[in-house]
């Protein structure tokens, strides 16, 4: 098995970037979910509620900072870009570390589950990708672990799929049956929360391990 591809959204619920290496630690991929969208009052917002984020794209500069549209995130061009994709009074703010993730900090997907389902990876955002997986057999890794050079993953358990899915990642049209289909042929469930046990370096097409418990 091998790294297939590396995700990062670093605005949360927007379109991310594929990178050929990232640092992976405590709080996933370097990066990652570092801007939120929230309301006036403070509420999230997030591409559940507010699909018309998922078109836009969230970049990160050799510098570490972020864009949206290759904007930057404090720019006046981007705050009109945010409340047209998520109403008036929405902006951009910078997320805590301890806030910026739904359940877990990295999310593992597997090209096996991916050719199962047959739609576009990008409706899954998952961080990893990893590669020579067969068919659906990340459904028996629960609780196991995967060794990428220095890094150590933990996989916790399969997550529970949601509307975002429904969403195509260019056009923006949903189609709810992808996620019917999810709930029926999968159990609503694909990929794995995962955390980091054991931090460091991961690039595409590094060697895989993984490790039962």
């Amino acid at each position: 098995m091998r790294v297939q591809e590396i995700w990062r959204y670093p605005v949360k619920s927007m379109a991310g970037e594929r990178l050929s290496t990232a640092q992976i630690g405590p709080a996933g991929v370097a990066g990652d979910r570092m801007i939120q969208v929230r309301s006036e009052q403070g509420r999230l917002y997030t591409a559940r509620t507010r699909p018309k984020l998922l078109r836009h794209r969230g970049t990160l500069t050799p510098e570490g900072d972020a864009l949206v549209d290759g904007l930057p995130w404090q720019s006046d061009e981007v705050r009109q870009i945010v409340e047209s994709a998520a109403g008036a009074g929405a902006r951009l703010v910078q997320g805590p570390a301890n806030a910026r993730f739904d359940i877990l900090p990295l999310l593992v997907a597997t090209d096996g589950m991916l050719q199962a389902v047959g739609v576009d990876t990008r409706r899954f955002r998952p961080n990893l990708v990893i590669s020579g997986v067969p068919g659906l057999a990340e459904r028996e890794w629960e609780g196991a672990a995967l060794r990428i050079g220095p890094v150590l993953i933990g996989m916790e358990d399969l997550r529970g799929r949601c509307i975002t899915t429904t969403y195509d990642p260019d056009t923006g049209a949903q189609d709810v049956n992808v996620l019917r289909r999810i709930q029926r042929e999968f159990q609503g469930v694909l990929g794995l929360n995962s955390y980091v046990i054991e931090p460091g370096r991961v690039s595409e097409g590094d060697e895989v391990e993984l490790i039962q418990p």
